[in-house]
Order: C-alpha cells, then structure tokens, then sequence
C-alpha cells in the first residue's frame, strides 16, 4: 500500500493542487482523469518519485517497487533491444556490484575495531540479506522469453533501438517494466504509438498480471478495460470514484449538476440578503439584523462548481506557397536494416492539394517512408520531391523534442522568423497560451499543452507539404477535432500517419497501406477502404 497524505504542488507562487491525500492498495487499477493540464502527469511523477510535492509527503514500504512508464519514451539509440531490456535489472546488477568492491575493500582494510570497518560490514550484510533473498533468475533467459512473447523475433535482438518505431519501443519498456515485477506501474499515456497488438497485450498483462496500475490515457476503451476505480483532478482537487471510467463520467455529470444546483441556489439567497442590507442599512431600528447579515455573508463558504473545459482552441493554418504537380514521387523504393527488410519497391505518387493516410501495423515502414521523404535515411530506389516544396514535419516525438528550460513565449520567440514575430502573442492566445500562461516553463507544461505548442511550429512559416506523424497523441478529443477541421481547410499537400480511423474519417482521400514489405494504393477514403476490406476499423487492420 502507498499512502499520499497532503501533498500540494506550486510553480511560481501558482498552486496546481493542494491537500491532496488518497491510498493505493495492493491490486487497484486506477485511471487519473481531467483536462490538459490539470496536474495528472504532474501527479504521475511525485508517485514515481520524479518530482517533490511543495507540501505533504508519499509513503510506501520499504520494498515498495515502482514502475514508471512516461509519455515520452526514454529508450536511448546507443544499445540493442536485448541490452536495453537488460536495463530492467540494474538495480540487481548494481547490488551486485558493491557486494564485491566492499568484499574486496575489506580484504585489504586492517582496521579491524574502527567505525568505518564496521559500517562496511553492516553495509554488506544488508546488501547480501537483500541480493540473496531475491529468487535465482536466469537474466538472460528471462529477457529472451518477454522480448518474445510481446511480439519481438529473435533476429530482432541484436538490432539497435534506433530502427523500430515508437510502439516497438514502447515495447521494450513495458518489456523492462514486466522483467521488474514492480508493486505499482505507472502509465502515462501508454497507447500512444501503440498498434491493437501492443494495446491488447498491454490490457492483458494489466488486468492478469500485474499489481497495482495508475493510468493517464484518452483511450476510453482501454481505460475501461483495465480500471475499477477513477481519480478525477479537477480546480486543484480530487475526486476519488471506485468505479470504472463509463461510470465515473454519469457519477460526475450528476456531481456537477447538484453542485450547480447548490451554486443557484446560494447566489439566489445571497442576492436577497444583499437586497435586504441596502434597503435597510440606514434604518435604526434594523440595525442590529444588518450587522447580523453582514456578518453572514462574510463568514458564507461559497460553493464552487467543477470547471467544464469550455476553452476554444482557434487554428487555421497559413496559405501554402504553391508547389509543383507532384509534390513526393518514390519509384523502387527499397529499405532494409540488415536481413530486416521493411518495405521493397515501393511505388508512391502524391499530387498537388492530395491528403493522403499512411495506415498499417507499427514496425511496416510508415513512419521510416516519412524519413526517406525528409531525406533522413539512406535507401535504395528513387524519391523525388516536386518544385518549390516546403515541408512543414511533425514528429512522434515532437513534443518531447521542445526545449524544458524555455518559457513558452521564448520558445515561440526563438522559432518565429520576419512577420510572425510581431504576431507571437496573437498566436499563442490562439492556442490557449494567452496572458500569464505563456511565461509558463515548457517542463512544467502536460503531454497535450506540449503538443499544442509543438503545432505552433507548423504555423509560423508558411508550407506546402505537412507530414504529420501521429499528431493527435496527448490530445483530447475537442482538441483532435478542431485540429482536423483546420487540416480539412489547409490548402497544401498532406500526409497523415495515424491509428485514429475518427480522425482520418473526412479528411484523407487516398489510402496507402503498409504490410508485408508491401505498399499498396488505395484511391479512396478511409471509410470506403475500410469497407472494401470488410473492416470495422483500422484496428483490424493491424493485426494482419
């Protein structure tokens, strides 16, 4: 069990939440809800131990293992997934270690009666009950059967990190994660990047195998399938509901409407006693009752409602510069990393003011053709882009890209070029950074306010080619929606790699699908692609 008890959070005199105090027991499968920016990954990290509460503290026993799983993915690209998954156990390792060098340290001391020598001895005795006390583990037979069993090839061990996409290696951490064993997994926004494959055995190993879950995520149905019990943080509070997310949002709407309730009804009584005060305030003989009601009225604990997210974002892209009839032409394209081979003669044509879908399974080549259109990679083959095109890309990671020492405005300020350095403050109002929001530091921003001030980028020079790749993770789905409509306007030539069938519904009118080192055409739109194929969604798709 983990106990918070009173912690509160402030970034620059500003309080995020304050007394917040709940328990987490041994098998509870949490979701934490609210809007962007509420504190939930702010939350997320003083669990882990990432950051200090301003007040209040965590407690958990002394062997209380945690493992936490951030929005975006620290893999490092300097080793292979095997030795990255190894990672799961350097804590082991590192006992391990010290163990010897105090070993060693001790056959060479000869201060047998000193302070010193006996803190070493206590320090190794501590060490050695801890190391040995842990079952006998074959490391890397251990690594060999999880990297297995959530998809990966043994060919695959050997390849550096580098080479998979975002939900393969959202694979290995979950792969360091489960080798862990932790009493508590922490999850913020984990579905992001993910395929059906990844989600499904993430549920799985959730709801069979694992211990206590806290999870961040706008994926309903995956909240819904893991998660018995619901923290909303809302106006610098929680609300704790032991029910499912379907449930938490008919309980809330019900708060919310008695609480509204209560509000009119105390403005209401408010505004009689106010009435009453200045009809009478100079009257003798209603003195006494004045002063009595002044008195009331000061001492009266105003209701508060529950904030709705009534924030309109306002995004319209900049006209695009016009390019030539064929903005992006591949002929025999070609990748391969070593034996793997990714896709081979690829064929793809994009024509002028086209907006076009990348779809298929994380690790079939969507994100690396991206690459090999921005001219990252090596390939084999031919690309060509079309006259004057200006390419404006937004990366999986792109918010994890942005520079946490920064202000937002310094961020804007630093990326604005010519006349949209006079426009900085009109621009970030748009994107609900206004007034004292944008002297905020990007490190203290949440997973969505992040992208949000990624996008910025794309506006301030004018393109003719976005590629967008995943551009709706972190993203509530007001936000997802106002961001296609802007899309659906953009007069440029778009390409779209996503999961989301909702999002590319009405705004992509060709398909190319990636598979089996394939890529394949389709003139249509995700809806009549999908139907041709008898699919229900893009999830079916992903698991062929």
């Amino acid at each position: 069990m983990i106990s918070i008890d009173a912690i509160g959070v402030e970034f620059s005199g500003k309080k995020l939440f304050s007394d917040v105090s709940f328990v987490i027991n041994e098998n509870d499968k949490i979701a934490l809800m609210g809007k962007n920016g509420a504190g939930k990954s702010t939350l997320l990290k003083i669990l882990a131990g990432i950051n200090k509460p301003t007040t209040g503290k965590v407690s958990a026993p002394k062997e209380y293992r945690i493992a936490y799983l951030p929005q975006h993915l620290l893999t490092e690209d300097n080793a292979t997934v095997f030795e990255e998954t190894s990672k799961a156990f350097a804590s082991i390792f590192a006992m391990k270690d010290e163990i010897e060098k105090l070993n060693d340290e001790l056959t060479v001391r000869t201060d047998y009666e000193s302070d010193d020598y006996m803190k070493i001895i206590e320090r190794v005795s501590e060490l050695s009950e801890q190391y040995y006390s842990i079952e006998e583990i074959n490391f890397d037979e251990d690594v060999e059967k999880v990297l297995q069993g959530i998809g990966f090839l043994r060919s695959d061990f050997n390849r550096p990190t580098s080479e998979f996409s975002g939900g393969w290696r959202m694979r290995i951490e979950l792969a360091k994660i489960l080798l862990q064993k932790p009493d508590l997994i922490l999850l913020d926004e984990p579905t992001n990047h993910m395929d059906i494959e990844s989600i499904q055995w993430l549920e799985d190993f959730l709801v069979n195998s694992a211990k206590a879950v806290v999870v961040i995520s706008h994926d309903k149905a995956f909240v819904n399938n893991i998660t018995t019990r619901t923290i909303e943080v809302t106006m610098g509070r929680i609300y704790d509901y032991k029910v499912n997310y379907s449930m938490y949002l008919e309980l809330r709407k019900d708060r919310r409407e008695q609480q509204q309730k209560q509000f009119d009804d105390q403005q209401k009584f408010i505004a009689e006693q106010t009435e009453f005060i200045e009809r009478f305030k100079g009257t003798f003989s209603k003195t006494l009752v004045v002063q009595s009601r002044v008195k009331m009225l000061e001492k009266l604990e105003i209701i508060e409602v529950d904030e709705v997210d009534t924030s309109a974002l306002r995004l319209k892209f900049p006209p695009a510069p016009r390019s030539g009839n064929y903005p992006v032409s591949a002929r025999e394209l070609s990748k391969s990393y070593g034996d793997h081979v990714v896709f081979k003669n690829a064929e793809i044509t994009i024509e002028r003011g086209e907006k076009v879908a990348f779809v298929g399974r994380n690790g079939d080549g969507k994100s690396t053709m991206v690459k090999a259109i921005m001219g990252e990679i090596d390939f084999e083959g031919t690309m060509e882009l079309g006259h004057n095109v200006q390419i404006g890309y937004f990366a999986q990671n792109q918010a994890s890209l942005l520079d946490e020492s920064l202000t937002i405005f310094e961020t804007i300020d630093q990326a604005a070029e010519g006349d949209a350095r006079l426009k900085i403050r009109d621009i970030l109002g748009a994107f609900m950074f206004g007034g004292e929001e944008s002297t905020k530091k990007v490190k203290v921003l949440s997973g969505g306010e992040k992208t949000r001030l990624a996008m910025i980028k794309l506006l301030l020079q004018p393109v003719n080619l976005l590629i967008l790749d995943e551009p709706t993770n972190h993203l509530d789905m007001k936000t997802k929606d106002i961001i296609k409509d802007a899309l659906r306007d953009f007069d440029g030539t778009l390409i779209l790699v996503s999961h989301d069938r909702d999002f590319l519904d009405g705004l992509a009118n060709k398909v190319f699908e990636f598979g089996n080192q394939r890529v394949k055409e389709h003139f249509e739109d995700i809806t009549s692609f999908l139907a041709n194929k008898k699919m229900e969604s893009l999830k079916e798709i992903e698991k062929k």
